[in-house]
Formats: C-alpha cells, sequence, structure tokens
C-alpha cells in the first residue's frame, strides 16, 4: 500500500520483547538443525517478517547459503556476515551463539517461526488499519480513494502476503551505536557521562573525543603497519545532527581541553614573541640608522658604510620571531587560510559545532571549490604555499584534523560539490549519522562527575602538552600481532569490495578504510598509555593487536553510517541507480500494465546506463533491503551447472502512473 495517504500515521508494532526469543529461537533451530531450513522459511514466508532488523539480516544469509547448497553453521555463518559487512551491525559472532543458547529445542522451530509470523501478520494488519482511520477521518480524503484502500488492504491481507510500506531511498534502518567501551576508559566514561547529562546520543560525543585527540597526535605522531607503510594520526571526522540537538553543548564539553592548552601555549609563547620583535626591531633600527647616515654624509667610505648596512640587514634577518601558538584554526576558515596557517603551524585542526567550513569547502565563497589544500592535508603531502609573510612558504607533512557536527543537509551540499567524489574529498571522512533524541529527552539528568571529568580534562591535557612539545614527529610501530590483524583486515575488506559485495559502490571510501583503521588504532594507543602515570613515555611502545581490533569495531561503525551518508547525499552509485529502475518500474508497459515480477537482465535492458547483470545487482539489493522489491528464489533441481536466476517481485505501490515515456 502506499505511504502517500497518510505520511504521519505511525506503523502499528507490537512489544518488541515478545517477539525477540521467537526470532532467536527460529534462528538457533535453523544453526542446530540446518535440514529445517527449507521448512522454516516456508513457515515464515517473506524474510521481513523479523521484527529486529538484525534477525532479518542473519535470516537472509541463511537463506542464501542453504538455497547456494552451501553447509550452514554458526562458524560459516559468521564468516558470510563478515564479508557483506554485517557482522558487527548484528552483534559479532557471539550473538549467533545468543541465538542458539534461546532456543529451548530445535525439534520446535516451526512453532517458533509460526509465533514469528503470526507477530508480523498482526504487525500488517495494525499497520493497514491504522492508516484506513487515518484516512476515513481526513475530510480532505476522497471517500471512494478510501473505498478503493479499504479494499485492497482487505484484499491483500486475506491473501496472507501483505507488503509493509517502503523505506524511501535516502532513508535507511537502525544503524548501530558507537562502540563507546572500544574507547580508552577515561574517555569512554566521559563520553557515556556527557552523552547522559546533555541527553544526546554517544556518537556525537564520541566522534568529537577522538577529534579531540587527533588535533593533539595528527602530523605528530605517525604510525608503521610495517615496513613501507606509514600513516598519519590526524581524521577528518563528521557527525550530522539535526538542529536543536545541543551540539555546541557537546562541542564544548568534549574540545574545551584543546582550547585551554591553546590558550596556555601562547601565554608561555608571549614573552619569547616579545624579545624576539624587540630584537628584530631594533636590528632593523640599526639598519635605518646607518641608511640615515649614508644619506646626511654622502662624502662617507661608501664601501664600509655598505658592508656595516649588508652585515645589519643580514643580522636583522637572522631573527626568526617564533609565530604565535596554534592548535586549531578559527575565523574565516577559507582554502586559502587553512593552506596559509599549514605553512606556519603544519600542525592544526578545523573545529565547529556547525558546517561552516563544509560552505568553503564547496565553493559557496568562491567560482569553484578549491579541494586540493583538504586532500593534501589529509595524507600529508608537501603543501607549496603562497609567500603571504615572511614565515616559511612551504609546508612538509601537513596535517589537518577535522571534527565537524553539521546538519544533514549541509552533506547534501558537500555531495554536490564539482569534485567532491571524483577528487576523493568524500572518500577521506569519517561519517556518524546518530538518531536524534529530540522528543525523549530526560528533562532533569545526572551531571557529569567531577571525577570523570577531571581525569577527561587531565589526560586530554598531558596528551596535548606531550605532543606539542615534540620537536620532530614520532613513529610508533605495530607489533607483529597487530601487523597480521590489519592483514586480515586487508583480506576482508578486499572481498567487500568486488562487484556483488556491499562495499562495492563506495571502493574510493573503503579503499582508505584500513588506512582509517590504522589512525584510529594509534589515537587510541596513545590515550591509553598517556593515562599511565608510571611512565610518561609509555606511549612510544609498539602497539598491539588488541588496539587494532578495538579500532576496527570503531570502524564498523563508521562504516554503517558511511554507507547511509552517501545514500543520503546521494553520491552512491547505487542509490541514483536504484532511483532509475524505481522510475522504469513505475512507468507502465506498452500495454498499460505495471510489471508485478522481473529478473536482473530485465532490469539491465531498461535504460543504457546499465551494461551488464552485475550493473544493476547492488541497486536491486538496496532495493530489496528498502522492501520496494522481494526475490524469489527458484528452487535448485540438483544438478550442476548455472542455477535459475532469481525473480523479484514488484511492490504493487510502484504501479501508480507517472509522468514520463513509456519503459522498454
Amino acid at each position: 500500500m502506499s505511504t502517500e495517504y497518510a505520511p504521519n500515521v505511525i506503523p502499528f508494532r507490537p512489544e518488541p520483547a515478545e517477539v525477540k526469543a521467537s526470532e532467536q529461537a527460529v534462528i538457533g533451530a535453523a544453526l542446530l538443525d540446518p535440514a529445517q531450513i527449507p521448512a522454516l522459511a516456508a513457515q515464515l514466508g517473506d524474510p521481513s517478517a523479523f521484527y529486529h532488523p538484525a534477525h532479518e539480516t542473519i535470516w537472509r544469509a541463511i537463506i542464501r547459503m542453504s538455497g547456494g547448497e552451501r553447509p550452514v553453521d554458526p562458524m560459516l555463518l559468521a564468516g558470510v556476515l563478515r564479508a557483506q559487512g554485517d557482522l558487527g551491525r548484528i552483534g559479532g559472532p557471539g550473538y549467533l551463539h545468543t541465538c542458539i543458547e534461546a532456543t529451548p529445542t530445535a525439534a520446535n522451530g516451526d512453532y517458533y517461526a509460526e509465533i514469528v509470523r503470526h507477530a508480523a501478520e498482526r504487525r500488517r494488519i495494525g499497520t493497514a488499519t491504522s492508516r484506513l482511520a487515518h484516512m476515513a477521518g481526513d475530510d480532505q480524503t476522497d471517500l471512494e480513494a478510501v473505498r478503493t484502500a479499504a479494499l485492497a488492504a482487505l484484499s491483500d491481507l486475506a491473501a496472507g502476503d501483505a507488503w509493509l510500506d517502503p523505506v524511501p531511498l535516502g532513508s535507511h534502518g537502525a544503524l548501530p551505536t558507537f562502540p563507546v567501551d572500544a574507547l580508552p576508559k577515561w574517555v569512554s566514561a566521559y563520553v557515556e557521562a556527557v552523552a547522559e547529562f546533555t541527553q544526546t546520543p554517544p556518537d556525537m560525543a564520541a566522534t568529537m573525543a577522538l577529534a579531540a585527540l587527533s588535533t593533539a597526535a595528527g602530523g605528530r605522531v605517525n604510525v608503521q603497519i610495517r615496513p613501507g607503510w606509514c600513516e598519519q594520526s590526524n581524521l577528518y571526522l563528521v557527525c550530522a545532527m539535526p538542529p536543536a540537538s545541543r551540539k555546541s553543548d557537546v562541542f564544548g564539553l568534549t574540545t574545551g581541553p584543546v582550547y585551554k592548552v591553546e590558550a596556555e601555549l601562547q601565554a608561555e609563547a608571549r614573552s619569547r614573541i616579545i624579545e624576539a620583535e624587540t630584537a628584530r626591531d631594533a636590528a632593523l633600527a640599526e639598519v635605518e640608522a646607518l641608511m640615515a647616515k649614508a644619506r646626511k654624509n654622502p662624502d662617507t667610505d661608501r664601501t664600509q658604510l655598505v658592508a656595516e648596512i649588508s652585515a645589519a640587514k643580514m643580522l636583522a634577518e637572522e631573527i626568526t620571531v617564533p609565530p604565535t601558538p596554534r592548535l586549531t584554526l578559527s575565523g574565516d576558515i577559507t582554502p586559502e587560510t587553512v593552506t596559509h596557517h599549514l605553512g606556519v603551524h603544519r600542525c592544526l585542526a578545523a573545529l565547529s559545532p556547525e558546517g561552516d567550513l563544509f560552505d568553503s569547502i564547496a565553493g559557496r565563497y568562491s567560482s569553484k571549490p578549491n579541494l586540493g589544500v583538504f586532500l593534501q592535508a589529509h595524507k600529508g603531502e608537501r603543501l607549496q604555499t603562497d609567500r603571504i609573510t615572511r614565515e616559511q612558504p612551504t609546508a612538509d607533512r601537513p596535517a589537518l584534523t577535522i571534527g565537524v557536527t553539521p546538519q544533514p543537509a549541509v552533506l547534501q551540499e558537500l555531495g554536490a560539490a564539482p569534485g567532491a567524489r571524483d577528487r576523493g574529498l568524500l572518500a577521506r571522512f569519517l561519517y556518524s549519522l546518530p538518531p536524534s533524541n529530540l522528543g525523549y529527552r530526560k528533562i532533569r539528568t545526572t551531571p557529569i562527575p567531577d571525577t570523570v571529568a577531571n581525569a577527561y580534562d587531565r589526560n586530554l591535557t598531558r596528551l596535548l602538552r606531550a605532543m606539542t612539545d615534540l620537536t620532530e614527529p614520532v613513529t610508533v610501530v605495530m607489533d607483529q600481532a597487530a601487523d597480521l590483524a590489519i592483514e586480515k583486515l586487508q583480506e576482508r575488506v578486499e572481498v567487500q569490495l568486488r562487484p556483488d559485495q556491499p562495499l562495492a559502490h563506495i571502493r574510493d571510501w573503503a579503499g582508505k578504510l584500513v588506512g582509517h583503521i590504522a589512525r584510529i588504532a594509534v589515537l587510541l594507543h596513545l590515550a591509553d598509555h598517556i593515562a599511565s602515570d608510571q611512565d610518561p613515555g609509555a606511549w612510544r611502545a609498539d602497539l598491539d593487536a588488541a588496539t587494532v581490533e578495538r579500532a576496527a569495531r570503531i570502524a564498523d561503525y563508521y562504516t554503517a553510517h558511511t554507507l547511509a551518508v552517501f545514500d543520503l547525499i546521494a553520491a552512491d552509485p547505487a542509490t541514483e541507480d536504484a532511483h532509475a529502475i524505481l522510475q522504469w518500474l513505475q512507468r507502465p508497459k506498452k500495454d498499460g500494465a505495471h510489471r508485478t515480477h522481473i529478473k536482473a537482465h530485465d532490469a539491465v535492458a531498461s535504460s543504457r546506463r546499465f551494461k551488464k547483470v552485475a550493473d544493476v545487482e547492488p541497486a536491486l539489493t538496496l532495493l530489496e533491503q528498502h522492501g520496494y522489491l522481494r526475490s524469489d528464489q527458484a528452487p535448485t533441481d540438483g544438478r550442476r551447472g548455472r542455477q535459475p536466476a532469481i525473480t523479484f517481485r514488484v511492490h504493487p505501490s510502484l504501479a501508480t502512473p507517472v509522468d514520463g515515456a513509456e519503459a522498454p
């Protein structure tokens, strides 16, 4: 049924606790007795019968494995989910064993499946009746439309095959929450306390805390994964939140120590700066005095006078006035000012609770976007600057940290900026898109405990001081086990880049994923060791595999959110392709009828943008995930050779006439 009649109706949902145990038991029964899978699948019908998204994801993987005549057990299933990029989203391999433990007996699998199916039918009935009640109570809705919708709903429900409303492209299902426990203890405790006090998702505080760590270490400490492969430690981080989400509050609480230390460094340097300025002014005054002497005494020995003036000028030029220390960029942040200040300070952070920086990147204040400095300062490539002042005109190994919390619409504008995707700017960011707590916030909250706040301030200040005291960048080396852990991650990601895998349509971003894991790992390593009161230099120790695993968990979180963000900003080719297929499905055939079933080769023939079946597979998968299509795997005949192509059933709502030419 179409959502256009009642966009504000909340779909009926039973209490989740009533169905979770049965859903776990169905999965557990399938893993304990794989021979039951066909019967369980027949009892359930569509995988969308599962209420919990994680259970639906697991069940779809089980069905694909069984349909492909592959053995099904927890270890193999975990491997498939890992290759799909879904293992972290469903709770890790341990959750599969949780489902097994929740199964009283595999023999009752069909009974558990019946409970799940009945719960799904009740949700469908509740959603349909809620929508019909809304339509009937709306005086603006034509009565005939209400009758037609009611009859269609009754027909669908009687057939037992009612469709739930599809999730619009650009929307997404439940995304994982930031794995706060993967952070160092003093950071995680503070993040949780800030989230509770401000009634905001922990994702925002966690992302900005990572930005604070990156501000301290970025460009000052590098990490060597193995000989020949080093990464800087600066990150580009974005947490997109809607207005009134208390972004400024969270921003101030998490980055406060950065600005405090910056002010202290500036105060400490003031006397040195004044002393150098005075010495330089005195030397320049000596030059001017000698020049005045030459003008007043034309008969003076010119050779001797020129020599004295030249020596005085050389002395003045040798006096270097140190720049005012800076950790952050402030004021009007443009590509030109970023370039200049990186030429002076080399390591800087652009931190903001808003998205003004993206306005500059997108070229709002110039004729076209100037992306070069943001591309080079992420990697640490030599940056050639204009000689705005007498200070150094180039920056070797520049390191820029970005930590911003813009509104989601700002990301859409950035995605539309010329070159943002093609030149790799979007691929350099780690994205977070948490849900807003608006409407569900507690009024009276628990203040941040002093012990927690003091620990965060003390340790972050200690890290900032230790890093800014370094005269040259230091490289932290991964131990052998960490190197092997990175190698396994590389293998996992490589598989996910294949055409039929979940990261195929964001290869530009995913290609940098393992490098980002290494960067996150060294930040965790530094933060872990800086809290040690026994050895201030403990952070120089080798980085271990356990830290890499924690970083990988955080990277899995950002991967799931990045997929949603690329969908949101329509920078994802699969989303664009899915929109094209949707438009084709809405157009009637030459005989006036609408398509009720399609196969992949039909979608290929629908547009010149597609050349082969592999071109449409990511888009068809996306449409299935959003509920526009349902796949029906043809039964196998047991013989070897090519298996029958999957047929997709089309959501009835797509049979709505739209303007446009007839489809092929």
